[in-house]
């Protein structure tokens, strides 16, 4: 069964208790790569900001040394030119040379050390609201995180930018992300190392929710297949959001906490 996020009304007192619970893990930084147009019509470049934040494309923390990318219509990834640090974002640039729908990416990037023990099922961090309890195990843990947007060039053609990389935590659009409308669903991947990321927390955030106060419409927990669907409730800017916890095998004792985010816009 898949499971949907759809629209928060003011009297669903039920709805709100949910998501007050899930707030302190919901408004860690997290980041972002904004493109100034999603649909940049016959433009053949683009300019975006990248940054850390708590609230949805409102810039915190420059992106330092983030390995930007961008994928293209035929599939093929290519690193950007270096970006500007402009105090509190990141600001690159991005050629668009034909038709057709393009992502653009932080690429994984590796943050700060910490330390982390299990609860239950659960990995938790440390720092995250109470100190450890007594004789758990602590492990050392690596942050990572990945920021992706989609734009459009004058028409879709080719889906290659829409291919999952098959590596670390990620989010694909099962469908075009560039055509979103209010009210529609559409369905989105929860993947890690390419494989489906079933019973996974994701959390949906409105850039207007800086001034209406309704900053998260809402949270969904990926199905079987790793499938997630998302109803937005209005026309504007949106940022997915997923974190990951695990051991990664390929470094002796290691463990990574992964952030993905997905920026879009619903038109």
């Amino acid at each position: 069964m898949q499971h949907s996020i759809g629209i928060i009304r003011a009297g669903s007192a039920a709805l709100a208790l949910a998501l007050a619970s899930t707030a302190t893990a919901a408004l860690a930084h997290m980041p972002y790569v904004l493109p100034a147009r999603f649909d940049v019509g016959s433009h053949t470049q683009i300019t975006l900001e990248a940054s850390f934040t708590e609230d949805a494309f409102r810039p915190e923390v420059a992106m330092r040394d983030a390995p930007f990318e961008i994928t293209g219509p035929d599939g093929r990834t290519e690193r950007l030119p270096p970006a500007t640090l402009a105090g509190d974002r990141t600001i690159a640039e991005a050629a668009l040379p034909v038709d057709g729908i393009y992502r653009l990416s932080s690429r994984q990037r590796s943050g700060r050390a910490g330390k982390m023990y299990r609860k239950d099922r659960d990995w938790i961090m440390v720092g995250e609201g109470t100190a450890p309890p007594q004789g758990v195990q602590l492990v050392d843990v690596r942050s990572m995180t990945l920021a992706d947007a989609y734009v459009l060039r004058g028409r879709p053609g080719a889906p290659g930018a829409l291919a999952p990389r098959g590596t670390a935590l990620e989010i694909q659009p099962l469908g075009d992300p560039t055509i979103l409308a209010p009210g529609s669903a559409a369905r989105f991947a929860v993947l890690y190392d390419g494989k489906p990321l079933p019973g996974q927390a994701v959390t949906l955030f409105r850039e207007a929710g800086l001034y209406d106060g309704r900053k998260q419409v809402g949270t969904a927990t990926s199905d079987g297949a790793g499938v997630v669907v998302l109803t937005a409730p209005d026309p504007g800017r949106y940022l997915m959001l997923v974190r990951y916890r695990t051991a990664t095998p390929d470094v002796a004792g290691g463990y990574a906490s992964f952030t993905t985010t997905l920026a879009f816009e619903v038109g």
